[in-house]
């Protein structure tokens, strides 16, 4: 492998890399691609070199994101395609199995809560029995059917040593293919990190991915310290876009490993482009800037995030003078829309309202709406 002067040999060669714009960049709050920017995105990033291309998310029938995998499979083929299928119990992963089957999907990608706090909030137990039992039925289950299977640690940059390793090593011993790390709350200095991915990539048969978040500056820094540590893949985002302070940027990274390891896999002419459709698609202006005091940083969609922002923030929002906020377009729900109108005095049918103005965005252009918007809203509701 052909190296700068100053910089140094990965222990398993240069990276793969997948990214995740189509997915995570996708979820982050306010934030909606269309079918014909998944399109778009896709046939560039794999003529950049890129080459799984995250798209989607699937956690029963019916997924809301079927055209995005669609478009993109119809862009690209499903064999450069990776989906994310969440992981709550074992008959809900039936359905979403069968929801990804339905739609051509050929890779999974499993979320499964790892944390003792994230554990405890989305599968009701924090029990590191329990969540290996569930890791292993769902990875059994999706390899029979012939799924490639990559299997993830969210919040795992936080889920002590003692904790995830067997569970890391519960998912290889049932037929996994390969495991994501993520740094679903930006945690670790590139040291540290190198520490954690080293304890599991002594895991026998382990390929290891790293999925970083940039809340802190260093989503680069640490995918890299990762790979050095022995991770074979690097996950990263069009422009850095992302939830909670965006993750590793694309070009940067690329970049990064054309200076710093010799790196000329990659076409680099495409990536101005891909940024541009990427920051018009997701209409979010010009640029994306990452870290803590940009008004998404602390930005959310889903209640449960909102409910308990402990669970997904290095630090709160107030510690640098910014504020906990809700930004939505469609993806609106009566758990949402409650949260919104918690303590309003409004009084109103709430899953009524959620219907009336989920028509009313599709009518109207899915404008961003914030807390103070929902409000608005429920009283010109309540005037009909």
């Amino acid at each position: 492998m052909a190296v700068t002067e100053h910089g140094g040999d990965l222990p398993r060669g240069l990276p793969h890399l997948s990214d995740a714009t189509l997915r995570d960049s996708a979820h982050m709050a306010g934030v909606e691609f269309g079918p014909q920017d998944a399109a778009r995105i896709a046939s560039l990033l794999v003529r950049t070199g890129v080459e799984l291309v995250e798209v989607g998310m699937i956690s029963g029938p019916s997924a809301k994101d079927a055209d995005l995998i669609l478009a993109a499979h119809e862009a690209v083929g499903p064999g450069r395609c990776l989906t994310l299928v969440l992981v709550r119990d074992r008959h809900q992963v039936a359905k979403a199995l069968a929801e990804a089957a339905r739609l051509g999907v050929r890779s999974v990608m499993f979320s499964i809560p790892t944390s003792e706090e994230h554990a405890g909030l989305k599968l009701d137990s924090p029990s590191l029995k329990y969540l290996n039992a569930l890791a292993r039925a769902a990875i059994t289950q999706a390899k029979e059917h012939g799924f490639h299977v990559t299997f993830s640690g969210e919040d795992g940059a936080r889920t002590p040593r003692e904790r995830l390793v067997p569970y890391v090593t519960a998912g290889f011993e049932a037929g996994a293919d390969r495991f994501r790390l993520a740094e679903t709350v930006a945690y670790l200095s590139p040291w540290q990190m190198e520490e954690q991915i080293r304890s599991i990539t002594a895991i026998d048969g382990a390929e290891i991915e790293i999925h970083s978040h940039n809340m802190l500056g260093m989503a680069v820094a640490n995918s890299l310290a990762a790979c050095r540590a022995g991770a074979e893949w690097i996950s990263a985002t069009v422009g850095g876009i992302g939830e909670r302070g965006g993750n590793a940027p694309l070009a940067e990274l690329l970049i990064s490993l054309r200076i710093i390891h010799g790196d000329t896999r990659f076409d680099l002419s495409h990536l101005t482009e891909l940024t541009e459709i990427a920051l018009r698609g997701s209409q979010l202006g010009d640029a994306f800037q990452p870290g803590p005091t940009t008004p998404h940083a602390f930005a959310y969609e889903l209640p449960g995030q909102l409910s308990h922002p402990a669970a997904y923030e290095s630090v709160p929002p107030e510690l640098v003078g910014n504020s906990r906020e809700l930004r939505v377009r469609t993806r609106l729900t009566p758990a949402l829309v409650g949260w919104a109108l918690d303590e309003s005095g409004i009084d109103v049918d709430v899953a009524a309202f959620t219907a009336w103005l989920i028509e009313r965005q599709e009518r109207d252009g899915r404008g961003l709406l914030d807390r103070v918007q929902i409000c608005k809203a429920a009283i010109d509701f309540l005037s009909l």
